[in-house]
């Protein structure tokens, strides 16, 4: 019988470092391809991909955060619709959000599904404050704001109610999404 020897360390060295070597690799590939996850699903082209979101699209156009306005800024789906605080609360909304998205696509029936009122039911849910002040910072100061919108900003900015932006701006995004929303869901039924 031969006598035992202890296995050599430089072997679990090898396996060590074949190992970290690998978890870098994958780590990169990982966050590279969630980067260009992210960027690729943050267009309104990528939005429109689910057919129900044609016509909030459409509205978005016409609208002065749909590039209808002097400076012909271009506000993003994600810019509205997702929370501007942290990155994991922005991707965690993210991966939800597109979730439940796909999940309502695959099953709403053109037939009879109310385009308006689940929009109207949903609208608080889906804008979110930090999204409108992330652009919209001078609330308070805003050129040519009549009386009552600047007291009822200042109230906001001092904290002394819980109305969101969306509450008293419900359509500033999506101009004339009733009638587009109208127009779309009723040539589908035909």
């Amino acid at each position: 019988m031969a006598p035992y020897k202890a296995p050599t360390r430089s072997g679990s060295r090898k396996g060590w470092g074949f190992g970290l070597g690998i978890g870098i690799v994958l780590t990169c590939v990982v966050v590279l391809a969630s980067g260009f996850m992210i960027e690729t699903t943050n267009t309104d082209t990528f939005c429109v991909s689910c057919h129900a979101m044609n016509p909030f699209r459409d509205a978005w156009k016409f609208s002065a955060h749909g590039g209808n306005n002097p400076r012909g800024f271009r506000a993003q789906c994600v810019d509205c619709h997702l929370p501007h605080g942290d990155f994991v609360e922005y991707v965690t909304a993210k991966a939800v959000t597109g979730t439940g998205d796909v999940i309502q696509n695959m099953i709403i029936d053109v037939n009879t599904f109310d385009g308006m009122a689940n929009s109207e039911k949903n609208r608080l849910k889906f804008t979110y404050d930090s999204a409108c002040r992330r652009c919209h910072q001078q609330l308070d100061a805003a050129p040519g704001m009549p009386r009552g919108g600047f007291l009822a900003h200042r109230t906001y900015l001092r904290g002394e109610t819980t109305k969101k932006c969306a509450e008293c701006h419900p359509h500033v995004v999506h101009k004339d999404l009733a009638d587009m929303v109208d127009r779309y869901f009723s040539r589908q039924i035909l």
